[in-house]
């Protein structure tokens, strides 16, 4: 697995995971995410080592892009094409980055993205039933070769069943974490993982979150324990 993250720092407009992620991981090293900045390692994928080999090797996995930001960040459009050139040139890596800012779809995409770039995946989060309705219809209708649906924070029970067919390759689901989480219930989990087992869709249980609440009981969740803790679920699924 490698990272990427070309710029830092994201908007307090909107709430949801990314916004929660940011703060805490720009907070660990002194950085205002109220700032949105260009990153020293922002040409990372096209670094080269003194052999002239690129430094980041193409792995099984993503090279999962602009984590603690988003993608789609207005603040980014200066700089967004060459970030677009540095993924068209390292076609042989698989990129993946999420984004609540779906609306921004066209005004973000390279000319020349016709219905998509191959080696280019598009993650829309939705974290309850209002946001789903919105922004996944223009998911849905956006040209994009790999898509997945990421609820997390997952706040509500939601239905996906409108938008779960054989152009979504999964869909990832968990709690908030932070001192200020709100909670997930696992009955609203296990009713996710049900639809996608419906529509043949995988499910990944990634989080807990902080409050977890199982058979109406609510369970205070340490971080470092609730990635382990939606492993031991076992409740994922693979097409």
């Amino acid at each position: 697995m490698a990272s990427w993250n070309p710029w830092h720092g994201c908007h307090k407009i909107s709430s949801g995971c990314q916004h929660c992620y940011v703060y805490r991981r720009d907070k660990e090293f002194g950085k205002d995410s109220d700032l949105v900045t260009k990153n020293s390692t922002y040409d990372l994928p096209i670094r080269k080592n003194k052999n002239g080999e690129y430094k980041l090797k193409p792995e099984a996995d993503y090279v999962y892009t602009c984590f603690t930001s988003d993608f789609f960040l207005e603040d980014a459009d200066l700089w967004r094409n060459e970030l677009w050139q540095i993924i068209k040139i390292r076609s042989d890596l698989k990129f993946l980055f999420i984004t609540k800012r779906i609306h921004r779809f066209y005004d973000c995409i390279p000319a020349d993205w016709g219905t998509g770039y191959d080696n280019v995946t598009i993650c829309c989060t939705v974290e309850n039933q209002d946001r789903a309705n919105y922004r996944l219809p223009l998911f849905m209708a956006a040209p994009i070769k790999h898509k997945k649906i990421a609820c997390e924070p997952l706040l509500e029970k939601v239905d996906l069943r409108a938008y779960l067919d054989n152009t979504i390759e999964n869909v990832v689901a968990g709690g908030e974490s932070g001192l200020e989480a709100r909670v997930c219930d696992y009955s609203w989990i296990l009713d996710l993982r049900q639809q996608c087992q419906e529509a043949k869709v995988g499910f990944y249980f990634k989080q807990t979150g902080a409050k977890f609440i199982k058979d109406g009981k609510l369970y205070r969740v340490k971080r470092k324990d609730q990635h382990p803790q939606a492993a031991k679920a076992k409740i994922n699924l693979y097409y």
